[in-house]
């Protein structure tokens, strides 16, 4: 603890000040252009990974960027994405995985999850994306097998979200779009799901257009 609590002092003193007009503007509210889902695990930083500001991303975190899918029970997910879509209108929704996901290897090996009824119970969510491993590459290696369970659970988690009344609306009228990613920790490259090619590429690919017109605008405004 008290080297969090030296970093608190450290952004008071040093950080904030810098960006003290954009903290008075959050201080009114918030406006963040997507709901970023991803895992609990500590090594994910979302805000260096994207490279955002305060403001920009709504997050949820759980163990494996899990989202239940629709019912009547509420719970975490359910409200945070009710609250970012409905409320917050935000235009878009990642759905972020990673490498070396402890939660992935989990929900291929549960019997490693003995006396953790909870997370034997989370990572049910998960079932789906395992047995689709396990039809596509029942023979392939351990590592082979985890990235596929990686990815398939990204998209199986996008296929819950559609379920979810408030995206269900969004994506109806044409105002909301979602978005599979991967994380390698590793390298710290990103991997976007490609929906024409049915594949995970390099976000620079996937979006290149994007940030062509992007680095346009800027330049523009320069």
């Amino acid at each position: 603890m008290p080297r969090f609590a030296a970093g608190v002092v450290r952004f008071q003193n040093n950080v904030y000040p810098g960006k003290q007009d954009l903290f008075e503007e959050l201080s009114q509210g918030q406006s963040p252009e997507a709901l970023f889902i991803t895992c609990s695990d500590s090594r994910i930083e979302t805000a260096m990974i994207t490279q955002t500001e305060p403001g920009q991303l709504f997050h949820a975190r759980n163990a494996g960027n899990i989202v239940p899918p629709h019912t009547e029970h509420t719970g975490g997910m359910t409200a945070a994405i009710e609250y970012a879509v409905s409320v917050l209108k935000v235009p878009h929704i990642v759905v972020c995985g990673h490498t070396g996901c402890g939660a992935m290897n989990g929900a291929m090996h549960p019997d490693g999850l003995e006396g953790l009824d909870h997370v034997r119970k989370w990572l049910a969510y998960s079932k789906s994306a395992v047995d689709i491993v396990d039809e596509l590459a029942p023979d392939g290696t351990p590592a082979e097998r985890m990235q596929m369970l990686i990815e398939q659970n990204v998209l199986v988690q996008l296929q819950h979200l559609r379920t979810h009344p408030s995206v269900a609306r969004r994506l109806a009228k044409g105002d909301l779009e979602l978005h599979g990613w991967v994380y390698d920790i590793r390298t710290g490259d990103v991997s976007a799901f490609d929906a024409d090619q049915n594949t995970f590429i390099r976000v620079d690919a996937h979006y290149a257009s994007q940030i062509a017109q992007l680095a346009g605008d800027h330049g523009c405004a320069a």
